[in-house]
């Protein structure tokens, strides 16, 4: 099944013979996540070229456990980005509330209420971002490059700047473990995937979201109230990014205050090469989870051919580029 076109339509009386119809910006979607899955099979053929190891069973799922954590905080970043936003505290807030779910552990609290602790927290943090960019005016970029800061500092301020170590083994099962048979990060990502489709597909929520990233003037005039919505979504995208923190820290079997970083760059890469626009207007969740998986599948192959993890990184910022200049060039031309 395919995700609807989020586009925003033009205004009423925009129209003429060269404006696109309706047809053809479902075309371009559809050509546009059929060639970013087109990337993620040809990336895959080079590297199995290279390295015939890249496609063991093993390593398969390691890229799609690595992948799962990134998945999931691109879900709330797609929340972001299709509001005409960006949240560049999500590494921060996975490295807060790790260490702060963790320490609740290491005191003895049960593990679902650690769990719901660092959720709750990351829901905060987020919401902080959200008021700050609706109340008090201040651009989403400059908002979260403070949170980003606060929230880094917060955690190494917490942890004296030392690793929370001793997690229960049973809390180890969210990021290492399997539930029915299958990895429990894939049920997790797999959860959000479907949570989050059904509100961009379902509801008055996804449609505000959307509403607000293509014009926020309109959406205001429409009734939409744009100062709360903001703050949900900032809010989501808190709350995914503290999921991630619980998974990355599951998997580690501790958490650190200084683990996330870079995390913004990958889920901000992984919602653009999904398809959603930065200019906002557009959400799209399964295009998200394909560029997720480029992601993870480019930094595993690149790691496989003993490529330096400072390479790594132009890598991935090329990648980016290019699809925010592919995206530009495309809406262009339509």
């Amino acid at each position: 099944m395919m995700e609807k076109d989020f586009a925003c339509p033009p205004e009423e009386g925009k129209h003429d013979e060269g404006t696109p119809t309706r047809g053809k910006a479902i075309d371009f979607n559809f050509l546009w996540q059929f060639g970013v899955l087109m990337a993620l099979v040809v990336m895959v053929v080079i590297f199995t070229i290279f390295e015939p190891k890249f496609l063991s069973e093993r390593n398969l799922l390691n890229i799609a456990e690595q992948s799962s954590t990134n998945a999931i905080i691109a879900i709330g970043m797609t929340f972001v980005i299709a509001s005409a936003g960006i949240d560049l505290s999500v590494g921060s807030v996975v490295a807060f509330t790790g260490v702060v779910s963790a320490s609740l552990m290491q005191m003895g609290f049960p593990v679902p209420v650690a769990i719901l602790a660092g959720l709750i927290l990351g829901g905060l943090c987020g919401a902080v971002m959200g008021w700050l960019v609706a109340r008090a005016n201040i651009p989403p970029f400059i908002a979260t490059l403070g949170g980003m800061s606060v929230f880094r500092g917060l955690a190494l301020l917490y942890t004296d700047g030392k690793p929370v170590i001793g997690v229960p083994d049973s809390f180890r099962q969210f990021g290492a473990g399997d539930w029915f048979g299958i990895p429990s990060p894939w049920i997790l990502a797999l959860v959000g995937v479907v949570i989050a489709y059904f509100i961009f597909n379902n509801t008055k929520f996804g449609e505000a979201i959307i509403a607000i990233g293509g014009n926020e003037e309109a959406a205001n005039l429409s009734g939409i109230n744009v100062n709360f919505t903001k703050v949900m979504i900032y809010a989501i995208s808190g709350i995914m990014s503290a999921l991630g923190g619980v998974i990355l820290t599951a998997r580690l079997g501790s958490a650190e205050p200084i683990a996330g970083s870079g995390f913004e760059m990958n889920a901000i890469a992984a919602v653009v090469m999904g398809g959603s626009s930065l200019m906002g207007g557009e959400g799209k969740i399964l295009g998200t989870i394909i560029g997720a998986l480029i992601i993870g599948t480019l930094r595993n192959g690149l790691t496989i051919l003993n490529v330096p993890t400072f390479t790594q990184q132009v890598a991935v910022g090329i990648v980016v580029v290019l699809a925010v200049l592919a995206d530009q060039l495309a809406k262009k031309r339509s």
